[in-house]
């Protein structure tokens, strides 16, 4: 067990619950990479910045909880959970979540959410498109492709 790289993990979940933007940055290394089900792969620390002020803006009101946070001198886990309103649609969303992440230099350099997308598609989208549509590869790209361009298109006030 790696005690300053589980204390960086909780430090990077106690900052996105405030929404501290400052304080999750300086949890990432400049050339720090996240994935998700919907953003797939997102490079470099101010393009994973600005997703993450993109998802915060239509996550409204997001609660984070996370536990079983584990670390050793390369790699942690974590597993929290996300409570937010989409934007979209005025649904809530109740996301369960696991986190990888492999450090470099002290700083966090990956960072994979992995959740189930049917599951979050229901939740998010609804009736007809989340139940019927959710677990479809069209579906998938299609909603993965709105939040590329959302995200090419962004520019956080």
């Amino acid at each position: 067990m790696n005690d300053r790289h589980v204390a960086l993990i909780s430090a990077f979940y106690d900052a996105l619950g405030r929404a501290d933007y400052a304080a999750m940055e300086r949890c990432y290394h400049p050339e720090v990479s996240f994935g998700d089900p919907i953003f797939q792969e997102v490079e470099g620390r101010d393009r994973v910045m600005r997703m993450w002020r993109l998802q915060l803006g239509v996550r409204n009101g997001l609660k984070s909880e996370y536990r079983d946070v584990t670390a050793d001198g390369r790699s942690g886990t974590a597993h929290w959970t996300a409570r937010y309103t989409f934007s979209s649609t005025g649904r809530e969303v109740v996301n369960e979540i696991d986190a990888l992440f492999r450090f470099e230099d002290g700083l966090i350099v990956r960072h994979h959410d992995e959740f189930d997308f049917k599951r979050w598609s229901k939740m998010a989208l609804g009736r007809p498109h989340g139940l019927l549509f959710g677990w479809t590869p069209m579906w998938r790209k299609t909603i993965r492709d709105r939040a590329t361009q959302q995200l090419d298109e962004f520019r956080p006030s």
